[in-house]
């Protein structure tokens, strides 16, 4: 019964790093920090934003797995809604723009789609 519980922990375990790694891969993917870094005059801090998507990543996650609450007040609460809207924002933008290059794309490469129905 132990060996059980332990062999479904560490496989629970193992598949929350790999959803965690998706949602980090798809935010690279998308290009959200080099388009961050190109359009402000902050390229050379890109290491910053890598480290802080990461370990924002990694705190969400803590903070939900084990219902921890952090009791920052209304100003707190202000902050922490005002970065949310800009990292929702950044994720939008980034994945309008991915789906212009893919019309742009295809019309580029002259792909043509059949629809049977």
């Amino acid at each position: 019964m132990l060996i059980n519980q332990i062999i479904c922990g560490f496989m629970g375990l193992c598949w929350g790093f790999l959803v965690a790694a998706g949602v980090f891969a798809l935010i690279t993917s998308i290009g959200i920090v080099p388009r961050l870094a190109g359009k402000t005059p902050t390229g050379r801090h890109v290491k910053i934003y890598e480290i802080s998507i990461a370990l924002g990543g990694t705190l969400g996650n803590i903070f939900y797995l084990y219902n921890l609450n952090f009791h920052a007040g209304v100003i707190g609460a202000g902050i922490f809604g005002a970065f949310s809207g800009i990292f929702i924002g950044c994720l939008a933008t980034a994945l309008a723009e991915t789906i212009n290059t893919i019309a742009i794309f295809s019309r580029r490469v002259q792909l043509n789609m059949v629809w049977d129905l």
